[in-house]
């Protein structure tokens, strides 16, 4: 098959939908699909406009036949129940707050579809993020989009060299507006859809409502606790609950208090006032080096510990057990388990990993 064949994963919204006008522009022959990632029994919902809904679907398949590509809807939900929503549950129940963009990213769409793009001769996965692939002396360099205000480098950080060098980001150079007006300028029904917002089986953000549904056990209550230890009240389940929590706890305090800890073993949540949550060192575990060689020696880089966060200078060295100790200049806010350490240097994405503490 030739090299010019490409996998377009179209989740109904303006960004892919570009990115597949842009591939076939450039003399590529396409395929469209869309990933069909749960059924609304995972979410709890009897109907609802999500992105994996059947309106997305229709407008995926819209943008596929206005280009002239072939399309497919690919069902994927069992293997996203369990390596998706399963870990988002676990995640919860064992005190941590997890990013399931960034395991989506990693087992479905560059790991199943990857899969699927080799079945139909594919060389080329691409997707509408907001990021930008180099290949430089031999190596691939994953690289922030040059829209800042819409990278999405972040949860992109678990791309390996061989996915790197079948992936195309054809959006990694455009502001969202420019894909905004060639949208229109396509004629494309989703140029003016909005932008997804929630976690797409979560689409209410309840996300407690899913996991009892799925849970292995009930949220029992337990002690709310100060950081001496001492029981100041009882919480309702420590899945309702992540550092930095201020709302929902239920608690009267002179001044304003926040989640500090979550501890599934005691099933205690600690609550501190503000300044409790600043802390210099974190470790992360599973890390992904993007060159596939881990550093020899404890370096200088930024560092980021939520989607959102501006980096941050920090001191990084890997561990003899491959954990990675991150060390900041300035002590960083709410740094939680269970969301992701992302290393950059400049705008070059260096690796990431989970949060352990």
């Amino acid at each position: 098959m030739s090299d010019k064949r490409a996998l377009i994963a179209m989740s109904g919204g303006v960004d892919s939908s570009v990115a597949a006008y842009l591939m076939k522009a450039s003399g590529f022959e396409c395929i469209g699909c869309t990933m069909k990632l749960y059924q609304n029994e995972d979410a709890g919902i009897s109907k609802g406009h999500t992105c994996c809904s059947l309106d997305d679907m229709e407008d995926a398949r819209s943008v596929a036949r206005a280009l002239g590509m072939p399309y497919y809807v690919f069902n994927f939900s069992d293997d996203f129940r369990e390596k998706i929503i399963h870990h988002f549950i676990w995640s919860y129940e064992h005190g941590q707050t997890p990013n399931p963009c960034i395991d989506c990213n990693r087992y479905m769409k560059f790991d199943k579809l990857f899969d699927r793009a080799k079945i139909l001769g594919c060389e080329f996965v691409v997707t509408g993020h907001y990021a930008r692939i180099e290949n430089a002396g031999g190596k691939y360099i994953l690289r922030k989009a040059a829209d800042i205000s819409k990278d999405q480098s972040y949860v992109l950080c678990t791309m390996t060299q061989e996915q790197l060098a079948h992936t195309v980001f054809p959006l990694g150079e455009y502001r969202k507006t420019q894909i905004r007006q060639i949208a229109g300028e396509q004629g494309f029904n989703n140029s003016e859809k909005p932008d997804s917002q929630d976690i797409c089986f979560v689409p209410d953000g309840d996300y407690a409502r899913v996991i009892r549904l799925h849970g292995s056990r009930a949220p029992e209550t337990g002690d709310f606790i100060d950081t001496d230890g001492n029981v100041i009240g009882t919480h309702r389940g420590i899945i309702r609950y992540t550092i930095g929590q201020r709302k929902g706890l239920g608690l009267s305090f002179q001044e304003p208090h926040y989640v500090c800890a979550v501890d599934a073993e005691n099933n205690t949540v600690t609550l501190g006032t503000s300044e409790h949550l600043f802390k210099r060192e974190l470790l992360a575990v599973d890390f992904n080096w993007i060159s596939g060689n881990p550093p020899q020696k404890t370096f200088r880089c930024k560092a980021k510990i939520r989607y959102r966060q501006p980096e941050q200078w920090a001191s990084v060295s890997v561990l003899e057990d491959g954990r990675v100790r991150v060390c900041f200049d300035e002590p960083q806010r709410a740094i939680t388990p269970g969301q992701a350490a992302v290393l950059y240097d400049g705008d070059i994405v260096l690796g990431g990993g989970t949060i352990e503490r």
